[in-house]
């Protein structure tokens, strides 16, 4: 029988020296905006993708110009917590080399856009400086781990986000391409190949996302990733986490092979366990992941294809030892906690809504210069949430007047004050950078929450929380499937509309309707809207009526995403 070809990632990796490539001498080339394909490839684990602005390219294509290249670049912050002087650091290489805005990401991270060629390497050199990187914010190796950022949820949140740095420092690539590119450290003269302890040279066959969440509140979206751990607190003291393997959003638009994944809760394990069960579910899937075919390479393939059990048996055999049996725990929502809360050492925490997760200055809203002169003076510490949200954490009673001032001053005070709908909603990036982008995202969902606020309001709704999530294309960067609603691109002005997901993230929703106009999204559900509002349950969330009323069937998991997805329903 023939050996299966290997993915042509796998030939660029095996080719990369651990990651070099031809990028230095790429850096050094000024005749185009742009890097050779490979080595595109490469710097993805580097940290940075190459873009062009979508915005621009018929006119340059009109005047024989080359696209309106720049590239994007992500910065870890494991946790999500970042000190004033990084958000200073952040601001100004903003307004420096990028295109004047900070993106919040839904994994907690940084992102900058519109950085040209010639200015990449100083840039991530900075934000080395700042105590920051980029190295494995992107590629096929695990990225930024993603930790719940509330400390006044758990007196045990200071011990996770140790957990979830642990578990990033332990995970990064070992290799010193990084530095040699970067940040210009001695490229070392040996006849030894680097050596990639956990990784080998080929890495892994794709991406690979690991979050830690805090019951009750799932906000990091654990069974959306390939790895969680969920804490479990025993009389306020850490004792340990459940497992969670096989969670994933992305799919491809017409292919029943490609789906989005929950994760299976498989197994317990002791807070001092934690990093060596991170390292060998990675090793499990270097060694069993499918590097045939990316479409088909993530983890949560790899455990749909074998089966859960499957997976167990063989992560506790790369252990050495056996997990042990999944504890109780409850998830109520993975959403923010907005506005003022005073913590149990009397530290004071205020949660911001940042729209779409992009924070700039407007003529009417100087969100941006007011966030400056805040870390200025703020004497704890700044946190990103996962839902694109920034939390201005650990401050003293003393500085909150100072603090509180500068809100007002700059008009940032009642950032909150907006419909549930809105404080629920997530973003991607879309166009005009992305170049997976079908339709719009982040600049269209605002304008289609104001039409249907409108019929919120009228249904007297306004409080009531119901996740609503957009991308601009079906790989799922802002966790469309499992939201009460989700709309993805499928082509210009045109969403896949999806209805049923759970609350707490914890279901997958299904598909509505298939490439419908925008346009005409508020007149599709303004009467389930108003249908919920009427006859709901008490306490019954959106999602669940959704399914209840027969507007859409309950999602199963894995390969059966895609059946009988068309539910009649009388709207």
């Amino acid at each position: 029988m023939a050996e299966e070809k290997l993915a042509a990632n796998e030939g660029i990796k095996i080719r990369s020296n651990y990651l070099r490539g031809t990028i230095k001498a790429g850096l050094a080339d000024l005749s185009t905006g742009s890097m050779c394909e490979d080595d595109q490839q490469l710097l993805k684990f580097h940290g940075t993708y190459q873009q062009d602005d979508r915005d621009l390219r018929a006119n340059r294509r009109k005047h024989k110009l080359e696209k309106a290249y720049s590239f994007m670049i992500r910065i870890r912050v494991p946790g999500g917590v970042a000190t004033p002087r990084q958000w200073l650091e952040t601001d100004r290489l903003a307004t420096q080399f990028a295109n004047g805005t900070i993106k919040l990401t839904t994994r907690q991270a940084f992102q900058f856009h519109g950085i040209i060629k010639s200015n990449l390497k100083r840039t991530i050199a900075e934000i080395n400086q700042a105590a920051l990187d980029t190295i494995a914010a992107c590629g096929d190796v695990n990225r930024n781990v993603m930790c719940n950022p509330n400390p006044h949820l758990s007196s045990v949140h200071a011990e996770v986000l140790k957990v979830s740095q642990r578990i990033s420092d332990h995970l990064t690539p070992a290799t010193r391409a990084y530095h040699e590119i970067w940040l210009d450290g001695e490229k070392i003269e040996s006849s030894e190949e680097d050596v990639e302890p956990i990784y080998g040279k080929t890495y892994l066959p794709r991406k690979f996302k690991i979050t830690i969440a805090v019951p009750p509140s799932n906000d990091v979206d654990i069974f959306a990733h390939c790895l969680s751990f969920i804490a479990i607190v025993e009389k306020d003291k850490l004792v340990g986490f459940n497992v969670a393997v096989g969670g994933g959003m992305g799919m491809t638009h017409g292919s029943d092979l490609t789906y989005p994944r929950l994760a299976d809760v498989i197994g317990y394990c002791t807070v001092d366990q934690v990093s060596d069960v991170a390292e060998k579910v990675v090793m499990v899937q270097r060694d069993y992941g499918d590097r045939t075919e990316r479409k088909h390479a993530r983890l949560k393939y790899t455990v749909d294809d074998h089966g859960a059990d499957w997976f167990l048996a063989k992560l506790n055999q790369y252990l050495g030892y056996d997990l042990g049996p999944v504890r109780d725990f409850n998830f109520e929502d993975n959403g923010d906690r907005y506005g003022w809360v005073e913590g149990d050492d009397g530290k004071h925490h205020l949660t911001l809504f940042i729209q779409g997760g992009r924070v700039l200055d407007t003529p009417n809203y100087p969100m941006r210069s007011g966030l400056r002169e805040i870390a200025k003076i703020h004497d704890g510490d700044f946190r990103l949430t996962a839902n694109q949200n920034l939390m201005i954490a650990n401050v003293s009673l003393e500085m909150r007047p100072a603090i509180e001032k500068l809100l007002e001053e700059y008009g940032i005070k009642d950032s909150h004050l907006k419909s549930a709908l809105r404080l629920n909603s997530l973003a991607c990036v879309a166009l005009p950078t992305c170049g997976l982008a079908l339709a719009e995202a982040e600049r269209y969902l605002p304008d289609l929450l104001g039409e249907l606020e409108e019929v919120i309001e009228e249904a007297g709704l306004r409080h009531d929380a119901i996740t609503v999530r957009m991308t601009g294309c079906p790989n799922g960067c802002a966790r469309p499937y499992i939201s009460e609603i989700g709309f993805v691109g499928r082509s210009p002005g045109c969403y896949n509309v999806y209805l049923g997901g759970g609350f707490a993230g914890q279901r997958l929703s299904k598909m509505f309707r298939e490439n419908f106009p925008g346009e005409q999204i508020k007149d599709l559900l303004a009467p389930i809207i108003r249908h919920y509002a009427k006859e709901r349950k008490v306490s019954e969330r959106f999602g669940d009526f959704c399914i209840r009323a027969g507007y859409v069937a309950a999602t199963v998991q894995g390969k059966d995403f895609h059946e009988n997805v068309h539910v009649a329903a009388a709207v």
